[in-house]
């Protein structure tokens, strides 16, 4: 007995997992001036709503207000724990996100981030749903949107590998699906067109960290098939996209500054403002696409330890689609040829938002106020026979116009 013992310990030694609790308990009290698009009970805000003009009176003009606490969160992390050399980990984590219709319901758990991790020495595999790794970096706004639709915000199943090349150099490549945040297309939001595409999006990406500096610099690649059948036969279509980014952040002191930009084909897979459109129809059925291109981009600054504040900016630019949209007469074509964002609309040019916040923490206690507004320009589309058309770029261009929202919000916080 005591030598099987001894030659087990020799091939195979083992540490024992912990368990480590976290949470927060986290109260919203949000105002604003305008109806918008805005998901969890209109916390997780997106856009303000364009012009919707009766008898002379713009109907989206109209304030509301609300607070709830639907955003507490629980999560368990499983740390220490070695076989035979191997580190195996993993996380466990949850909120009281889902469940709600519109702002009526009762919050009921789901699943945020559930995934094991394995490494020896210099590697280390991530499986499982966690954060898209060109939304992991984030802004230091306390909005439940941290700064979307300005940058990538995603978290997905995947199977993602780092590499330690050492001097703070190294490698991130990862194989994503579509769960939660999907590819829109002809039947809307789904992710049918990745599941019949039957190709992961990819991520490949470089880092580099030092003292008081880290930046990442990566590109994603997204293959899907909007169709996979006309209703009468099978059709060959696919599109693919590639979408580059850059990351940079520095940290001295109670000082923090943090910069993201990506340049997106589509994109509105991470929740970004774009889609793609139609732009040829082949002899067998099947349909050819082209992209929109998105430029989004946002900076943080932040102050502090026991009052934080902090300053956030970010802008998007919609460049329309790629390549002529299909159907295109005197520069119009029918908008129904194009898929934009959920959490967007496709007559959108461009957008800006500023937002100013106060955070004061009292031990793991927080209270913050924050002034968020947003502004986005909208373009008209134009109506041909009682059907509406877009610019064949793919952007809508006629009677530019702004559109602004003003949201206080405060925050309530208490973590463990």
């Amino acid at each position: 007995m005591a030598a099987a013992a001894l030659c087990s310990s020799l091939f195979a030694q083992e540490k024992a997992v912990t368990l480590k609790p976290y949470g927060f308990v986290r109260n919203y009290f949000a105002f604003d001036t305008r109806e918008s698009i805005a998901l969890t009970e209109d916390f997780f805000y997106y856009v303000p709503k364009d012009e919707l003009i009766v008898d002379g009176e713009d109907l989206n003009a109209q304030t509301a207000f609300r607070f709830a606490a639907l955003t507490t969160r629980l999560g368990v992390d499983l740390v220490g724990y070695e076989y035979d050399g191997y580190k195996i980990g993993g996380k466990i984590e949850t909120d009281f996100y889902s469940g709600l219709s519109g702002v009526t319901g009762t919050a009921t758990l789901r699943l945020r981030q559930a995934f094991a991790t394995i490494g020896k020495d210099d590697w280390k595999f991530t499986i499982g749903q966690t954060w898209h790794p060109m939304a992991a970096d984030m802004p230091d706004v306390f909005s439940l949107n941290t700064g979307a639709p300005f940058g990538p915000f995603s978290r997905t199943p995947q199977v993602k590998f780092d590499l330690d090349l050492g001097d703070g150099f190294s490698l991130t490549a990862s194989a994503l699906w579509q769960m939660q945040y999907t590819s829109t297309g002809p039947d809307g939001a789904s992710a049918n067109y990745i599941k019949y595409g039957k190709i992961p999006e990819v991520y490949l990406g470089a880092n580099l960290t030092g003292k008081n500096f880290t930046a990442r610099l990566g590109v994603d690649m997204l293959s899907i098939k909007p169709r996979w059948n006309n209703g009468v036969k099978k059709v060959d279509d696919r599109i693919t996209t590639f979408s580059p980014f850059l990351f940079a952040q520095y940290k001295n002191g109670l000082f923090s500054a943090k910069f993201k930009t990506i340049y997106a084909q589509a994109g509105e897979h991470f929740n970004l403002n774009g889609g793609y459109g139609v732009k040829s129809v082949s002899s067998d059925g099947s349909f050819d696409y082209t992209p929109t291109v998105n430029s989004s981009s946002w900076i943080s600054l932040m102050y502090g330890k026991k009052t934080q504040a902090i300053l956030f900016g970010g802008f998007v630019k919609n460049f329309g689609t790629k390549e002529e949209l299909y159907g295109a007469v005197n520069g119009y074509s029918p908008a129904s040829q194009l898929f934009f964002s959920k959490n967007s609309y496709s007559n959108m040019n461009m957008m800006w938002r500023l937002t100013p916040t106060i955070i004061h923490n009292i031990g793991k206690f927080a209270l913050g106020l924050e002034y968020e507004i947003t502004s986005i320009q909208y373009g008209e589309y134009k109506s041909i026979g009682g059907v509406r058309f877009i610019g064949s770029d793919g952007l809508a261009k006629d009677n530019l116009h702004w559109i602004t929202n003003h949201r206080l919000q405060a925050l309530m916080k208490f973590t463990f």
